[in-house]
């Protein structure tokens, strides 16, 4: 499939192939699903805890005797129901993560950039160099094309210059294109790809068989 390629200059800089079996894909949601909530489980901390009956501190002792009292009968203070007892079945420290096919992850990725493709809100960058580096000209330039919550993928290598400028713009990401992944790509509103991100992501890309 054909695309238009621009610049910040707003000058037509030609076109580009985009193959179809990475960019022309039919978008499942079940498939974008399963790869969203692989990346979010992985990056899940998991650091929750509680003490269980073993590890709180408390006296070992017998609380009461054990007939005579009218009550239930108990040998300690750290059992769940009494208070700064311990926590029956609480949660520990974890990983969430799970294992997802490798094919499954790269399909996930062509998917997203489809879906991206299909709505209308993949853009096509010549590339981001820029004849001023600063914040400000990267935030006047992105409200002049109207992007406001928006991904960038460049190559191999992020222009350094524009990354360091756009890093303290809200709604703005930058990445290199083996950062490219399908929650960043969901999340934002538009996407925009230079040249040299797209030649990096079909070599990242190339060889898998799309479904």
């Amino acid at each position: 499939m054909k695309a238009d390629v621009i610049s910040f200059a707003s000058a037509d800089s030609g076109s580009i192939d985009l193959p179809d079996d990475i960019f022309g894909l039919t978008p499942r949601a079940d498939l974008l699903h399963r790869v969203v909530r692989w990346q979010r489980a992985k990056a899940q901390a998991g650091t929750h805890s509680t003490l269980g009956k073993s590890d709180v501190s408390y006296s070992t002792k017998k609380i009461y005797r054990q007939k005579g009292t009218g009550g239930a009968r108990h040998g300690s203070r750290k059992a769940p129901i009494f208070r700064k007892g311990g926590v029956y079945k609480g949660p520990v420290p974890r990983s969430h993560a799970f294992d997802l096919p490798k094919k499954v992850r790269a399909l996930g990725l062509m998917h997203a950039l489809s879906a991206k493709a299909s709505t209308g809100d993949l853009v096509i960058l010549e590339d981001l160099n820029l004849t001023d580096a600063k914040t400000a000209s990267v935030a006047k330039a992105m409200r002049e094309k109207g992007w406001k919550r928006v991904l960038v993928i460049d190559g191999a290598e992020v222009n350094e210059g524009f990354a360091r400028a756009a890093r303290n713009l809200e709604g703005v990401d930058v990445l290199p294109s083996m950062g490219a992944n399908v929650y960043d790509i969901l999340r934002r509103d538009t996407l925009v790809i230079t040249r040299a991100g797209v030649e990096a992501l079909n070599a990242r890309l190339k060889g898998t068989e799309a479904k």
